[in-house]
């Protein structure tokens, strides 16, 4: 049997302590994460994220990544310099490839789906 997950309130659900971002270039940027699902080859992980406001560099080398803006305000920019506004309620999709960085003005948070090389 295929189980059914679902998760509600992704706005106020815990998703644990913030640390640091390893690749934050301004603003001494913290960072929380939760994963709600992975699949069992772990080419796929669902969860939310959360930054705080600052720059920070990003890169999809290896996977891709959908993203969805559940609060907060942030710019994208890829590294050529086309840039795209983020806020409540937009969907970004970053295909395997896309290097860029992010530069968030309001704490934001996300839902993410990540798929990884197999």
């Amino acid at each position: 049997m295929i189980d059914l997950s679902t998760f509600h309130d992704l706005a106020k659900a815990d998703i644990g302590a913030f640390s640091p971002k390893p690749t934050s270039i301004e603003g001494n940027q913290v960072e929380a994460a939760r994963s709600f699902f992975q699949s069992l080859d772990g080419t796929v992980d669902v969860g939310i994220w959360e930054c705080t406001p600052g720059r920070f560099t990003a890169d999809r080398t290896h996977s891709s990544e959908i993203c969805h803006i559940i609060s907060g305000r942030a710019e994208v920019s890829r590294a050529d310099g086309e840039m795209r506004e983020l806020g409540p309620g937009d969907l970004l999709v970053l295909p395997r490839g896309w290097k860029g960085e992010w530069l968030i003005h309001e704490t934001t948070r996300k839902l993410y789906m990540i798929q990884s090389a197999g």
